[in-house]
């Protein structure tokens, strides 16, 4: 194996771990009908959109289509819009300290990302 396959299986690797640390912070809130704010959420407001347009991005490299590059905007707005509907404040104060794709990591080993 070359070293750039092996570099695409820990990316691949990466992804997956971020998936399965979003799911269940996912699914908790849902439950409990709150937004999202811990784990992978409590620095990153779309952890799965990441990792999910990561993954599109090589099937783009291998298997270029306009659908999926065209569908990917279209389904976040409609979740900006479904959740800012739903959880209404909670969900605004939760955008203005939470950034949406580049996580924000702490300047000093004492901040840490504000809680909704």
């Amino acid at each position: 194996m070359s070293h750039a396959q092996y570099g695409y299986g820990l990316w691949g690797l990466a992804l997956i771990w971020l998936l399965a640390r979003s799911w269940p912070v996912l699914y908790y809130a849902q439950q409990s009908a709150t937004v999202a704010a811990t784990g992978p959420y409590a620095r990153i407001r779309h952890p799965q959109y990441v990792a999910f347009v990561l993954v599109l991005f090589g099937f783009l490299l291998q298997w270029p289509t306009l659908l999926t590059l065209a569908m990917f905007p279209v389904l976040l707005f409609a979740y900006g819009r479904l959740a800012r509907a739903r959880f209404g404040e909670s969900y605004r104060q939760y955008m203005e300290h939470t950034p949406a794709f580049i996580p924000h990591w702490p300047v000093h080993q004492g901040d840490t990302p504000a809680k909704v």
